[in-house]
């Protein structure tokens, strides 16, 4: 109960003591930079949709004076503009890390777990230890400064939408490389998710090593291969 109640303290904090000076994205910073937090973080994923290749988690470490206007959350930006604000990004902010979860592991784990998990990876990579921690919608134990968890955070945090944009371009990445090693499913386009296309490709090809097991209809082809076996 406590927990959600200082959520709900987070929320209505950012909503009461608006600087009409400062971009929105960047109200939830600097509260924690007027509170003397100096090192602030914001951790985002990408990949928890599709039914194919890995969920990549980033952590973006941000200081006083790091922005970047035409940030914004990445799911709203061009595939061309994301990779240009990627190079901006990484160069900018103070420091950045990304994990990359495979289907395998999310079939172990499930995706949820395994996006906490690559989240831990990546907050456990950096270089520099952040005060505090701004994630979407998730919490993670084990981090002793701040955490702040919000619901579409990359909409309302700039390093929360730094690490979607980090996130989002390294896994379209990966699946236009899985799209030539495995040829016929469209991952280039698809980046995994299941189209009507993607699924025209599965029942004519079967599922590739990257596809989850796990997902449906992945989950229900290979109950009827094991149904089939034991006929």
């Amino acid at each position: 109960m406590q927990g959600k109640l200082d959520k709900i303290a987070n929320i209505t904090l950012v909503m009461k003591t608006l600087d009409n000076n400062l971009p929105f994205n960047l109200q939830i910073e600097n509260q924690l930079f007027s509170s003397g937090y100096e090192l602030v973080a914001g951790g985002d994923e990408a990949g928890r949709g599709p039914i194919a290749g890995p969920v990549v988690a980033a952590i973006v470490v941000i200081k006083p004076g790091i922005y970047i206007p035409e940030v914004d959350d990445s799911k709203k930006l061009s595939s061309k503009k994301r990779e240009k604000l990627f190079e901006e990004i990484i160069t900018m902010v103070t420091d950045w890390s990304v994990a990359v979860v495979g289907p395998d592991l999310i079939d172990r784990l499930n995706i949820y777990r395994a996006t906490k998990f690559a989240l831990k990876v990546a907050l456990n990579s950096l270089s520099i230890k952040p005060e505090a921690l701004i994630l979407d919608a998730l919490e993670l134990k084990g981090f002793s400064g701040k955490q702040i968890s919000l619901v579409k955070a990359d909409e309302i945090s700039f390093a929360v939408a730094c690490a979607s944009i980090l996130a989002k371009v390294i896994r379209d990445k990966i699946m236009e490389q899985y799209d030539k090693d495995f040829p016929g499913y469209g991952f280039k386009k698809n980046k995994g998710y299941l189209t009507r296309e993607h699924r025209e490709a599965l029942e004519l090809l079967g599922p590739s090593p990257i596809h989850r097991k796990s997902f449906e209809p992945i989950k229900s082809f290979y109950g009827q291969l094991k149904l089939f076996e034991k006929v």
